[in-house]
């Protein structure tokens, strides 16, 4: 569908009648001041990027511009308490928190900070504390995933070929500590070691009947487990903002992960995973982006324990796999694929729109080929919360196989 018919559709929704503008005027809006024609309003002068603080001044009557080039000298957070749903946890309550730094330079990469906490409707305590910092003119990267979850959650057994209606009822806690610092090697090539904890503590499985042909049980039963890797890092960055990147980035990070027992592993096994995202103008010359992504994991010389195995939205913030349910595939081996299309709906930069499509692979378990290709697809809207910051609100929904399908939501862009 032409995008100008998308657009124009979606701008009905938000107002019925489009007066003209007065581009001196603070004091005669275009509309009736309210949030529901945000998408239309646009500032005077040559800044009309708005987001959802210009509006909430709109409707308050607050006198003020927020200019978008407008560089504020100390933190910007963006904090959002919301009731949302997923396919994973059905109804929560959430609070969620994205702070950008302020940067010493223009010329430094914007160090950020992530945090979430949330209870859902399936009795699930999630608690997640996320931060990639650069010091020193970028030639220092320090990034942290730290997490912690009281997770009631259905496991649909290993491979592509598994079956919705067939499932494991876990119950597990499972904290994860994730920490790497680099140095750079080269022209935004960087190079260094990192510790990552996996520990997963009161592992149930309530499930007597409708389980799957090769889960939990088949793989090996255990109350518990650990894995505790050294980590080597290679990362190559050209994005300066992660939580919106811009036309032309490019992040490469592949990284080595050997379980050691003397660490503290319950066995020894290692893997390398491959992380790749690309984003291109489409077309050239407009703000529009085709984005690519790719997520790779390869485990080997060891059998991992099963809670530890790549599963779909198994990367840092959950993101990959929109289509389907959290842990929805599991395997020894994990081969994933995405590209979205983001456009521009509102001149002001207020609200836009999505596509994507996807693909996941996985090998049942070790000697096991990959295999089955698991395809997922759909459509979405991103409101800017934050301009300064150029933060989006993601709210997608996605297709899979199966008759798998489910809203998925975001602060900041998926990939």
């Amino acid at each position: 569908m032409n995008l100008k018919i998308v657009g124009f559709l979606l701008i009905m929704l938000f107002s019925k009648q489009l007066t003209a503008q007065d581009s001196t005027q603070w004091s005669r809006p275009i509309h009736k001041k309210n949030i529901f024609t945000l998408g239309l309003y646009k500032q005077p002068g040559l800044d009309s990027m708005v987001d959802f603080v210009d509006g909430i001044y709109r409707v308050f009557k607050i006198n003020k511009i927020r200019e978008q080039g407008e560089k504020p000298n100390k933190a910007i957070i963006t904090f959002v308490p919301a009731i949302e749903y997923s396919l994973a946890t059905n109804f929560a309550a959430s609070v969620r928190a994205s702070i950008i730094l302020p940067k010493k330079s223009s010329l430094d990469n914007e160090s950020s900070v992530f945090s979430e906490l949330k209870y859902t409707q399936n009795k699930q305590v999630i608690f997640q504390f996320t931060t990639n910092r650069w010091f020193n003119h970028n030639n220092i990267n320090i990034n942290s995933d730290w997490s912690y979850l009281k997770y009631p959650q259905l496991d649909f057994g290993l491979g592509g070929n598994s079956d919705l209606m067939l499932f494991d009822d876990l119950n597990y806690s499972y904290l994860k500590m994730h920490q790497s610092i680099l140095k750079k090697i080269g022209h935004n090539f960087y190079f260094g070691p990192g510790l990552n904890i996996d520990y997963h503590s009161m592992i149930t499985d309530t499930t007597t009947v409708n389980k799957p042909l090769i889960g939990f049980r088949e793989y090996g039963l255990n109350t518990h487990s650990s894995s505790v890797g050294l980590l080597l890092n290679l990362l190559y960055d050209t994005r300066k903002s992660t939580a919106n990147p811009v036309a032309n980035g490019n992040y490469f990070k592949m990284t080595y992960r050997n379980n050691l027992t003397f660490l503290g592993s319950d066995v020894s096994w290692q893997s390398v995973s491959i992380d790749y995202r690309k984003y291109l103008p489409f077309p050239i010359g407009s703000k529009n982006i085709l984005a690519f992504w790719t997520y790779d994991i390869f485990t080997f010389n060891g059998k991992p324990p099963y809670l530890d195995l790549p599963t779909t939205a198994s990367d840092t913030y959950g993101n990959f796999g929109r289509g389907y349910i959290q842990g929805r595939f599991r395997g020894d081996k994990l081969v994933y694929f995405e590209s979205e299309y983001r456009f521009g709906i509102t001149e002001n930069g207020f609200l836009g729109g999505v596509v994507f499509g996807n693909m996941q692979s996985l090998s049942e378990g070790q000697g096991t080929p990959i295999k089955t290709i698991l395809p997922g697809y759909g459509i979405g809207m991103r409101i800017k919360l934050n301009k300064h910051s150029n933060t989006n609100i993601s709210i997608d929904y996605g297709f899979g196989q199966g008759g798998s399908r489910g809203v998925f939501l975001n602060l900041g862009e998926v990939f």
